[in-house]
């Protein structure tokens, strides 16, 4: 499954469906390394591995379930994140 290949709908889609599953799963011991390997493959790189580290431990601790990883990391990717603007300096 190579999820970072999705479009950024079919991805924020995604987010909203997985951060759901996270909430009302039980089992967080199973759900916990399974979204965070969603988390690493959705988001390539250095910042995908963080989301996803980050993505385990708020579902493996009791009551940080209701956080939406995904989302945030969805909107800091193509919302918030400057990095891939190119900006042209006048001098």
């Amino acid at each position: 499954m190579n999820l970072d290949q999705l479009s950024k709908s079919k991805k924020f889609g995604l987010s909203i469906l997985f951060d759901i599953i996270g909430v009302i799963t039980f089992i967080d011991i199973i759900w916990a390394p399974v979204s965070a390997y969603l988390m690493t493959n959705m988001y390539k790189g250095k910042k995908g591995k963080i989301a996803g580290f980050v993505s385990f431990v708020e579902e493996i601790i009791p009551g940080l379930d209701i956080i939406p990883t995904f989302t945030i990391m969805w909107f800091y990717t193509y919302v918030f994140n400057k990095e891939d603007e190119k900006i042209i300096e006048i001098n």
